[in-house]
């Protein structure tokens, strides 16, 4: 009887090392970029990293073809090739909506909008560093960042030749720094827009090059209504502001009304 009990007893034990080496995969997870979303298809994943050594090939081969696969039907649409030669986000903080534009040759289409999650601040130029406002203006994608604590980002070139003018002005000597599109739905003055957008944003940066691409952020829709300083407390060089910010976006896209945005 003991023997057999033995017996049991390793065969037991064999089935249950069996079932955990099946499972040996999984312990690696914690340095591999965590999938949002359980349905999506299956990615290549790269061999686990440490935080902070994924590289933006990393990520083109993580989340690079399913990115496409998603991007290119709209492209299609559009009549603008996949990737174009060059792209153009336009930023309106109070609906909330960042509008992706696109461009072979000619004039700039319109491609889709995503949704930002989160955006701190107001209607408003950012002046300061901890004001927590996202800045407006005519910005450049100045790199790409795959080791970012929002899942992914793409830094913008905040603050710019007007920024750093007008602070050299006004004596504000920390306009502050550090502004990008990122990942996640919480920010302090950046556009965040989600996991699974900025996975297609960043595929799409890194396409396209962060050099042919264009930011432009605006308080609200200039096609909608003109922009005008709703404070006393703006600085007087904001309606200067909003007249570039308004030439720009009407520039980009000359022929599409607003209400037509997002369809």
């Amino acid at each position: 009887m003991k023997s057999t009990a033995k017996i049991i007893v390793g065969l037991a034990l064999t089935g249950l090392l069996c079932s955990c080496s099946e499972h040996k995969p999984v312990t690696n997870t914690a340095a591999v970029k965590p999938q949002t979303h359980a349905d999506r298809k299956m990615y290549y994943i790269p061999p686990p990293k440490l935080p902070g050594q994924w590289t933006v090939e990393d990520i083109l081969q993580a989340y690079g073809e399913n990115a496409t696969r998603k991007l290119t039907p709209y492209f299609t649409k559009a009549k603008v090739s996949y990737p174009p030669r060059e792209v153009a986000f336009i930023a309106l903080k109070q609906e909330k909506k960042l509008e992706l534009w696109a461009r072979d040759n000619g004039e700039f289409r319109f491609i889709r909008y995503y949704d930002i999650q989160a955006a701190s601040g107001v209607a408003g130029p950012k002046l300061r560093q901890g004001d927590k406002q996202v800045p407006e203006g005519i910005y450049r994608i100045e790199a790409l960042n795959p080791n970012s604590h929002y899942h992914l980002s793409m830094k913008i070139n905040y603050p710019n030749e007007f920024d750093l003018f007008h602070a050299g002005q006004e004596g504000r000597a920390n306009p502050g720094s550090d502004i990008f599109i990122h990942g996640r739905a919480a920010s302090i003055g950046c556009l965040a827009m989600g996991d699974e957008a900025i996975e297609e944003l960043f595929v799409l940066a890194a396409q396209v090059g962060a050099e042919n691409m264009k930011v432009v952020i605006a308080p609200r829709d200039p096609r909608a209504y003109p922009l005008e300083v709703g404070s006393k407390e703006l600085p007087e060089w904001t309606p200067e502001l909003y007249s570039i910010i308004s030439r720009e976006i009407k520039a980009l896209s000359p022929v599409v009304k607003s209400a037509k945005i997002g369809l």
